[in-house]
C-alpha cells in the first residue's frame, strides 16, 4: 500500500517536470517618499458667533479657495505615490 502511494506521488511530481514555465507579475509594495501637505488654517474656524453675515460670507468664499488648493496638493501627493496618470487623478 505504501509503495502504491509512493508510486502515485512520484508520478505526479514527475508529470510536473514536463510542463513549461509560466511567468507571473506580482505587484510589490514600494514606500512613498512624499510627505502629506500641511492642512491650512480655514478662515471660518476663527470666527466668533456674533460675526456679521458679510464677514462670514467673505470668510466662506476664502475658505473655498484654500480647500481647493489643499485638495490639489493632496491629489498631487496621491498621484506621485501611486503612479497614477493625470487623467486618473484629475488635477486642477
Amino acid at each position: 500500500m505504501k509503495s502504491a502511494i509512493f508510486c502515485i506521488a512520484a508520478c505526479a511530481l514527475l508529470a510536473g517536470c514536463g510542463a513549461t514555465l509560466q511567468r507571473f507579475n506580482v505587484p510589490v509594495p514600494v514606500p512613498c517618499d512624499t510627505t502629506e501637505p500641511a492642512r491650512p488654517v480655514m478662515a471660518t474656524e476663527s470666527l466668533s458667533t456674533g460675526t456679521p453675515a458679510f464677514e462670514v460670507t467673505r470668510a466662506a468664499l476664502a475658505e473655498i479657495d484654500r480647500r481647493e488648493a489643499y485638495e490639489g496638493e493632496l491629489r498631487a501627493a496621491l498621484a506621485s505615490c501611486t503612479n497614477l496618470s493625470r487623467a486618473q487623478v484629475k488635477l486642477h
